[in-house]
Order: structure tokens, then C-alpha cells, then sequence
């Protein structure tokens, strides 16, 4: 397994599976950046595969040969349609088309759906139906980052499986070998990732770290004169949700530090910063500034043509207007 820590939940899956366990619909939870598409891709070649060995796939029978070239009939990927970030109701409507008919190599069928919640409603009431009645030797596998957001009715046809983060002390010894970085940072690549090793070598890319840099210098340079709106230059860009998840980190970590946890912090490279901030801003003021962000994060996300430039502008102006009022007393003063 290309991942170390997916190989306990890999070996458990394929002894529910080996033994008659296994379910025809999966519902796996992950993190981003945990590996659940890998573990999705490895179940799938076990059960595609013809000649399986235990728990291992043969690597030379038609099938493994297929889904080595990434051409297998009988695998079966559901991705949004090009331009579109949700998956509709017509590919579940041709892959059950598809699944109805006998299998190209007469074995088993596999459909892997890596993010669930992208289902449209209508999408997802198609395939309930599928899901309750499937035709023979046929398995979803359906990857989710929150649960929540899916269809109870759909929740309720699957297996539901964790995948949790790895041990932390795993994480940094694979993050040693494979990432750039000291033991510092690469313990703050994970921790604001809930944990999860494959976000954090990602984060820890030398550009996307510096883009983070800047974002922390900008704000250290912004915090004593009351210039907020500096930040609009490295915020403003395409992948605002994860700089505003940098920033929104930081303000939660100084509510940390007021509280006298500053173990438990996340930014761990940045704690000047961070007793910066729960120096300068009120116990009070912090939530109320998060939870304003929090706000701010979810519409540039969620509302389809949003004026990114506009709403950070009016966020930031209403910042420094509130670090001017007086109840932004430092640290010291309360």
C-alpha cells in the first residue's frame, strides 16, 4: 500500500469482503488528504480481480492488466460533468444503464463516487433505488467528507466506515521522508488538517507554504497599525476558503493562548504571531471576529457569483473599525 496507515483498514475491509461480510454499498468518511481514494482504487482492484490471492490481488489476470491501463469496463468513476461541481442525475442514470448489463469480464462491477455530497437531490434519489435493490456482484463505493450533507435515506442503505487520521507520531515519520520542511512545520501542516498526512505534504509545498508566510507577515505587519485592509492583496485569490481557513486557524489559536493552552495551538511555527494577536484582541472581540469570518468563508463558497474582492474589502474595513473600538482593549487591560 502506497499509504502505511491504509493498510490495517485495507486488511479489514478485504476480510468483510473475503468472508461474506462485505457490503454491496460502502460509505466511507475521510478527511481530505487521508487516502480515501486510494484505499477506494486498492478495494476495488481486490474485487475486480480474478485470481486474488487472500488478501492480494494477482497483478497478471485481464482484469488487473485493465485496471492498470485505467481502461476496466466494469469500474465505473462518478465525477461532476466538465464546468459543473455537482454530479447530476444523468451519469447515475448511464451507469445504472451500464450495471444492468452483464459484466464485460464476468466478474464484479464497481462504481466509486468520491465525494458523495456532490450528488444533486435528484441525483441521489436515482440511485436509492439501485442502492436498496442492486444487481448482482455490484458495489458502490462512496466517499463523503461530511455525512451529514448526504440524504438520510441514502446514509441508510450504506455501511458507514471511518477513516480516521493516522497516529501523529506516524504522520511526522512518513512527513520526515517525504516532504520539505522541519519537524515544526510539518507538525503544523497537519494539525491544520485535522491530522491528515497527504493535505499537509501538500501545504508544505514550497510555494503554497510561502503563500501562507505571506499571509502570516501581512497580518503581523497589519495588526499595530490597524490596516486590516492590506490584506486584501493575499487574500484575494481563487483559493480564498483555504487562506481564510489560515486566518480564521490563527484567531482560534490566540483564543488558545488566552486561555493559557498554548500546546494545543495549531500554528505551532507561528506562535509570535499568535500571542500577537491574543495580546492585541479581547477575549471578548476574538469568537465574535471568527464567527464573522466563518460567515465570510462560507458565502465566497457557497454563493454562486459573489464578489470575492467586494465581500473581503467590507470584512476587512469592518475589522479595523472594530480593532479602533474600545472594545478591543489589549490582553493586559481586561
Amino acid at each position: 500500500m502506497k499509504y502505511p496507515w491504509l493498510n490495517i483498514p485495507y486488511h479489514q475491509l478485504v476480510v468483510h469482503y473475503a468472508t461474506g461480510r462485505g457490503h454491496h454499498a460502502l460509505l466511507l468518511h475521510a478527511a481530505a488528504g487521508n487516502g480515501d481514494d486510494t484505499l477506494a482504487y486498492a478495494l476495488s482492484r481486490w474485487l475486480l480481480c480474478q485470481q486474488r490471492n487472500g488478501e492480494k490481488i494477482c497483478g497478471e489476470c485481464h482484469s488487473c492488466r485493465l485496471m492498470l491501463a485505467g481502461n476496466h469496463p466494469d469500474y465505473h468513476l462518478l465525477v461532476p460533468e466538465k464546468g459543473k461541481n455537482s454530479v447530476g442525475i444523468e451519469p447515475i442514470r448511464q451507469v445504472i444503464e451500464r450495471l444492468y448489463s452483464h459484466a464485460q469480464q464476468g466478474g464484479a462491477k464497481v462504481i466509486w463516487l468520491s465525494q458523495a455530497e456532490l450528488l444533486t437531490e435528484a441525483a441521489a434519489n436515482a440511485l436509492l433505488k439501485t442502492l436498496e435493490e442492486p444487481p448482482e456482484k455490484t458495489y458502490f463505493l462512496l466517499g463523503c467528507r461530511e455525512p451529514s450533507r448526504l440524504l438520510a435515506t441514502l446514509r441508510s442503505r450504506c455501511l458507514y466506515w471511518h477513516l480516521v487520521s493516522p497516529d501523529e507520531q506516524l504522520s511526522m515519520q512518513w512527513l520526515s521522508r517525504h516532504a520539505a520542511g522541519n519537524p515544526i512545520e510539518h507538525l503544523t501542516a497537519l494539525r491544520l488538517h485535522d491530522g491528515a498526512p497527504i493535505a499537509a505534504e501538500q501545504l508544505l509545498q514550497p510555494e503554497r507554504w510561502q503563500q501562507r508566510s505571506a499571509l502570516c507577515s501581512a497580518l503581523s505587519a497589519a495588526l499595530p497599525q490597524h490596516d486590516m485592509l492590506s490584506l486584501l492583496p493575499v487574500l484575494s485569490h481563487l483559493d480564498v476558503g483555504e487562506r481564510l481557513h489560515w486566518l480564521c486557524a490563527l484567531l482560534v489559536d490566540a483564543m488558545k493562548w488566552q486561555q493559557g493552552a498554548p500546546s494545543h495551538v495549531l500554528n505551532q511555527d507561528q506562535q509570535p504571531l499568535v500571542h500577537q494577536l491574543a495580546s492585541r484582541l479581547s477575549g471578548i472581540s476574538l469568537p465574535q471576529i471568527v464567527q464573522q469570518w466563518l460567515i465570510c468563508r462560507h458565502q465566497l463558497l457557497s454563493v454562486v457569483g459573489v464578489n470575492r474582492e467586494l465581500l473581503l474589502t467590507e470584512q476587512l474595513l469592518g475589522w479595523e473599525q472594530m480593532l479602533s473600538a474600545a472594545s478591543y482593549s489589549p490582553l493586559h487591560s481586561l
